[in-house]
């Protein structure tokens, strides 16, 4: 017994002995400073090391890394060294007696190390959890967390481990409390949930944001990426996350403001309060940007809204670096200028003779981006050319996606004198079923190009191209036959447009909507509502649809989307039925929530609502006020041009229409100087219709001096031409008249309000105002007038005329008719006889 006894003390004194030395070798490899530290104890303590130091030893060599700035790094140092691979060994021998969280850490750090050389080691520990996955036994939401990581950086997006995870994810979404898992998980999931459990993320999302926490900084960022992954423009949750960027801008680099611009592009977001703070600290230390990585940031961020001084040091700049850009560098230089229409010369011999080196290094979206920057920059040299034509060819023989076929195809299109060949209709012809609209779309629109320039040399070419085409139309025709989801049409649409779709389609379209007409809710009345907008479709039964799910759905409807709901029945100049209850719930919403608008976005929306004939009080007192336009102003500076431009005259037309149908509110008229500057630059050109009528009216009034032509009104409406009848239908000349008849065409002739005094007319007389409509005026294939040319004639009539307005149907429809017919049509129409 006393041998015994002695036996197994010391057994437990040599146990007690080991695990203290396990231990102390476990505080070792954590506490090392250098890789080579960790590389000695390997290498002294080889046979000791357990699955748990080997697991440690990994991330202790990963987390030294992750310390250094990307430039010192020293990876290639770490996986090559013969310690690391002895590690890797054993490893993937211990994989099966590592914890869940081993498993998962040594696999991530050895992704993060990118060690390609030991893909095997990687596969066992994927294939390890995977396995306990379906054991569900890996089931720690961190571990969770980082193992969806590693298979998203490992492009394992549709891997039915991840699927896994997302059953996982949906199950205990509820209890998920801490939002840098959520944020995590939700991109590493993202092409594989449905559009439900997509909301429920969302809304989940939405909730942890609420709570303050200083990193939610990091996960807003991550929370973006998810939307731009599955293309949502969600906007609750996009305008927590940049209140969060806002509320936090001393953390705003150089990196973080390019990533959150470029975020905000993809969704179709744009913040000035952001975009200022981002000119503000970018334009304080331009100095500081002076690497190719850092200085191409700037220049996307801070390009498109810098001013001139600012503007012309940044292309300096980048003309003097653009040997040191990368590929992908040299690509983000080219889409920033093509936004910022760049004309600089030197920059754009620079950016095309630095270009050829790169190319190879492109994937195909990446080439046909370049393609059509160049294309639309007018960059492209013959050598340049050429050598595009080879690469975009070599894509197309070795590749069989639609997406990518059609893209390919559309920018060839672009290239000049470029030569199809056969194999492009053959490669075209065997996508064509699986192509969706808007890549049919694309397809037909370089096959029209090609046929129209006769780019087919071929001796059958145009036969060929012709029995494509009538194929082609045959399969966007059976797909909108057999469409039965809204939504999925819908978000097919929102990237069709030109010839084909409004020759071919667009009656089929509008059948289709009508006929999934019962689908509208308030998740698809936004893309509906941009849709019409787009094609100008006034198309009654889709519009009252519209206005009775959005009265029925206000409370759900975020305020930004109504807006739009309301620029559609605006524009189009439509009321629903109950248009009234539907104008005033919209109004009565926007109301409580103007808080979620920028400045610029109010004076749209109050641009819209007056084109419709309404003034809401609160609305316009809150943009005709002092601070409100000092804001204004101020936004103005990062706003693109066009946007703008556009904002300046929705508010003096805004102005103008309060001016003329609200004088209650004694809102002065401001824009005499504005109006000045954009209608008084120079004269109105006189086109040949304007010479034709213009004789018409001399005859029918008896001379040239009792017409005005290209006439500035009170207000500034431009109209074709002015004529005063007395009482008894006679016409009352001008004093002055600027331009004879004879050999005007091309001449540029305006009267305004300056020239002439308007003096008060003969009791009975009346001043005309003749308006020639062009197609533009009208909803698509209808004679209905559109919103703002119907205001005109609403507001000349205030101002005191008799409008004829001579809609261009009616007028070319006269065009082969016997000579005298137009001249009686307009003589009619001056003297309103019926």
């Amino acid at each position: 017994m006393l041998c015994l006894r002695q036996v197994c003390l010391f057994r437990l004194r040599h146990c007690r002995a080991r695990t203290l030395s396990s231990d102390l070798l476990l505080s070792q490899i954590s506490s090392c400073n250098h890789e080579d530290e960790v590389f000695s104890l390997v290498e002294r303590n080889k046979a000791r090391l357990s699955e748990k130091h080997v697991g440690i030893a990994l991330n202790v060599l990963w987390q030294l890394q992750k310390k250094r700035p990307l430039l010192l790094r020293t990876s290639d140092y770490v996986k090559n060294h013969s310690q690391f691979l002895a590690l890797c060994v054993l490893a993937e021998n211990k994989v099966e007696d590592m914890e869940d969280e081993t498993v998962v850490d040594t696999l991530y750090s050895i992704l993060r190390l990118n060690a390609e050389g030991h893909d095997s080691l990687a596969a066992a520990l994927v294939i390890e959890a995977w396995k306990r996955l379906e054991r569900q036994v890996l089931l720690s939401l961190p571990a969770l967390s980082k193992f969806s990581l590693c298979l998203c950086k490992q492009q394992r997006h549709f891997s039915p481990a991840v699927g896994q995870i997302a059953h996982i994810v949906d199950m205990k979404l509820d209890s998920i409390q801490d939002l840098r898992i959520l944020s995590v998980l939700m991109i590493s999931i993202s092409d594989v949930i449905s559009q439900s459990f997509r909301d429920r993320l969302l809304h989940k999302a939405k909730e942890l944001l609420e709570e303050e926490n200083e990193n939610h900084f990091n996960y807003a960022k991550r929370i973006l990426h998810f939307l731009q992954i599955v293309k949502l423009n969600y906007h609750p949750l996009v305008e927590k996350c940049n209140e969060i960027f806002l509320k936090n801008t001393s953390r705003l680099d150089i990196h973080s403001i390019s990533l959150i611009s470029g975020l905000y592009e993809q969704l179709g977001f744009y913040s000035t309060e952001f975009r200022l703070v981002a000119k503000r600290l970018l334009s304080e230390n331009l100095n500081d940007y002076n690497d190719p990585e850092t200085f191409s940031k700037l220049f996307f961020t801070l390009g498109p809204v810098a001013g001139s001084k600012v503007r012309e040091r940044l292309l300096m700049t980048a003309v003097r670096m653009a040997e040191e850009f990368n590929s992908q560098q040299v690509l983000m230089m080219l889409k920033t200028m093509q936004k910022m229409k760049c004309r600089n010369s030197h920059l754009l011999k620079k950016m095309a003779s630095v270009l050829p080196k790169h190319l190879d290094s492109y994937n195909i979206l990446q080439l046909v981006k370049v393609t059509q920057c160049l294309v639309m920059l007018r960059c492209l040299s013959p050598e340049l050319v050429a050598r595009l034509k080879v690469l975009l060819f070599g894509f197309l023989k070795s590749n069989v996606t639609p997406t990518d076929t059609a893209s390919i195809i559309r920018v060839l299109a672009m290239l000049p004198s470029f030569q199809v060949e056969e194999m492009i209709l053959e490669k075209a012809a065997a996508v064509l079923p699986q192509c969706q609209l808007h890549q049919l779309n694309s397809i037909a629109t370089a096959l029209v190009e090609w046929n129209h320039h006769d780019q087919l040399p071929w001796p059958n070419g145009a036969e060929l191209c012709g029995k494509l085409l009538q194929k082609l139309n045959d399969c966007g025709l059976q797909k909108l036959q057999k469409a039965d989801n809204l939504s999925h049409l819908l978000e097919e649409l929102k990237y069709v447009n030109g010839g084909w779709f409004e020759e071919i389609l667009s009656k089929e379209i509008m059948a289709t909507c009508q006929r999934l007409m019962n689908q509208v809710t308030q998740e698809n009345v936004l893309p509906l509502s941009l849709f019409l907008i787009k094609t100008s479709h006034r198309c009654p039964s889709l519009l009252g649809r519209i206005a009775a799910v959005t009265t029925e759905s206000i409370d759900k409807i975020h305020p930004m989307e109504i807006y739009f709901i309301l620029f559609l029945f605006s524009t189009l100049n439509y009321e629903p039925p109950a248009g009234e209850e539907f104008f005033q719930s919209c109004i009565k919403q926007l109301a409580s929530n103007l808080s979620f608008f920028q400045a610029h976005h109010l004076v749209h929306l109050g641009h819209a609502l007056a084109v419709a004939g309404y003034f809401p009080p609160f609305l316009i007192k809150r943009i005709f006020n002092v601070s409100f336009l000092s804001k204004l102003e101020a936004q103005l500076e990062v706003l693109p041009n066009t946007q703008k431009q556009r904002v300046r005259l929705h508010l003096m037309e805004l102005n103008r229409a309060v001016c003329l149908e609200c004088p209650e509110f004694h809102i002065p008229w401001f824009h005499e100087r504005y109006c000045q500057r954009v209608f008084c630059r120079g004269d109105s050109w006189i086109n040949p219709l304007r010479q034709h009528v213009q004789r018409m009216l001399a005859q029918i009034l008896g001379g040239s001096s009792y017409a005005r032509t290209a006439v500035l009104t009170p207000y500034y409406y431009e109209i074709d031409f002015e004529c005063i009848l007395d009482e008894n239908k006679k016409p009352l000349p001008y004093v002055t008249q600027n331009t004879p008849l004879d050999d005007v065409e091309g001449t540029r002739w305006r009267c305004d309000i300056k020239d002439e005094e308007r003096k008060a007319l003969p009791a009975g007389a009346e001043r005309i105002a003749l308006e020639f409509l062009n197609s533009k005026a009208f909803s698509k294939n209808s004679c209905y007038l559109k919103g703002e040319p119907a205001v005109k004639k609403r507001h000349l009539e205030m101002l005191g005329y008799r409008v004829v307005q001579i809609p261009h149907f009616e007028w070319n429809s006269m065009v082969l008719s016997p000579q005298g017919e137009q001249l009686e049509y307009l003589r009619r129409n001056l003297y309103g006889i019926q």
